[in-house]
């Protein structure tokens, strides 16, 4: 049986897309503390954590809605 249930995809792709957006808020408030390349600007520290947070509460609820099962 080759036919695959498209919502496991579905569903490991909307949790990925949240672990790497707690990476990416982990990452930016190292960079931000100076425990994490020391020498970058602070700028890319909160564009790291501003995109982290988009990707943990933004993107996984517009995935559930463009992939929800029409009625």
């Amino acid at each position: 049986m080759t036919d695959r249930d498209p919502a496991v995809a579905r569903f490991a792709t909307i949790n990925a897309v949240r672990i790497a957006g707690v990476a990416f808020v982990i990452v930016g408030m190292l960079m931000a503390s100076d425990r994490l390349l020391a020498g970058a600007p602070a700028w890319v520290a909160y564009l790291l954590i501003a995109n982290g947070l988009v990707d943990v509460f933004v993107i996984p609820p517009m995935l559930v809605r463009k992939w929800r099962t029409p009625r």
